[in-house]
């Protein structure tokens, strides 16, 4: 059974960086997108940066761009580098998958999720 598991989320100050993994199992596990997404309490789901697994073709939501950095260097794991995090980045971030390369952003296309990894920002 296709699974993705998030990792690396956890308390911070303001000003400082973390790193989330996503990793996939599972044999039959092939997608051509994997993307982040966050849900801070009281809002909706938002999306945060997404990365073609060829070519390595990114995209931010305006809100990181600039202080987030997502990869990938292997077949399995992907991964969300943050820095300069600040109290409004708190939220509970989601590892998603979609075979949909020419649209990044829209989570509707995204069909496989992880069950979220919290990231908490203190002032």
């Amino acid at each position: 059974q296709e699974q993705l598991v998030e990792s690396g989320g956890g308390l911070v100050q303001a000003g400082g960086s973390l790193r989330l993994s996503c990793t996939a199992s599972g044999r039959s596990f092939t997608r051509a997108v994997m993307g982040w997404f966050r849900q801070a309490p009281g809002k909706e789901r938002e999306f945060v940066a997404a990365i073609t697994w060829s070519g390595g073709r990114t995209s931010y939501a305006d809100s990181v761009k600039g202080r987030f950095t997502i990869s990938r260097d292997n077949a399995n794991t992907v991964y969300l580098r943050m820095d300069r995090l600040a109290p409004e980045d708190t939220a509970v971030y989601y590892c998603a998958a979609s075979n949909s390369i020419a649209l990044l952003t829209i989570q509707s296309l995204y069909d496989y999720w992880g069950q979220g990894t919290p990231v908490t920002v203190s002032s």
